[in-house]
């Protein structure tokens, strides 16, 4: 969480070139609902999920950040967060969204997944998940999703169908072309756009840099 423990540093100011990159490409047509994901594990996309949430929140945007990994959740470590009620819960109408939430920082509201639910996909498709999303875009000036990589499990389309697109996450090290290639064709086969990618572990004249493409 660098945005929150150095944001003098120079991540922290990639993050914010990325808040600006990604959110303002122009006054009337700045997406709201971002989901993040990658092709593949492991290549950082929860990092840059919660660090671009929080870089917003500083910038004075009400923000709300959901984990939509349903399976394995890990989005709420990053805040030292419990993951006792969260989407799931409020899925099944066990509580309201205002009762799941937490504000770990000033404007940021962090929805965790709840308890491990085996019928994601059940959740997702329903015609709940599409209401609580469209309350969602309503409410807030930006909502973000953590979701599983592209190429895993069918929970990352049904995310994205929610959205106004896709952010990829590509590690510059681990990751192939060939991955980054069927994880575009998959979202682009139900109608979801790529806004861009987010490289991580990219070496640039001796310092880390992620770089908006």
């Amino acid at each position: 969480m660098i945005a929150l423990s150095d944001p003098g540093s120079a991540a922290s100011e990639a993050y914010r070139a990325l808040r600006t990159n990604l959110l303002y490409p122009s006054a009337d047509n700045s997406p709201t609902v971002i989901v993040v994901s990658s092709s593949r594990p492991r290549e950082g996309k929860s990092t840059i999920c919660a660090n671009l949430a929080v870089a917003l929140a500083q910038a004075e945007k009400d923000v709300l950040l959901i984990d939509g990994v349903l399976q394995k959740p890990m989005l709420h470590n990053f805040f030292a967060l419990q993951n006792i009620r969260g989407l799931t819960s409020v899925l099944m109408k066990e509580c309201g969204l205002e009762d799941a939430w937490y504000e770990p920082v000033p404007k940021l509201k962090v929805l965790t997944a709840g308890p491990e639910s085996h019928d994601s996909a059940d959740l997702l498709g329903s015609e709940r998940f599409v209401e609580f999303m469209h309350r969602a875009r309503e409410s807030f000036d930006y909502v973000l999703v953590d979701a599983p990589p592209v190429d895993l499990v069918s929970d990352t389309a049904m995310l994205a169908a929610q959205s106004d697109g896709v952010l990829l996450v590509i590690d510059a090290k681990k990751t192939r072309k060939k991955s980054v290639r069927q994880s575009v064709r998959s979202l682009g086969a139900v109608g979801v756009d790529v806004l861009g990618t987010v490289m991580t572990n990219y070496k640039q004249r001796g310092g880390l840099q992620r770089r908006l493409s």
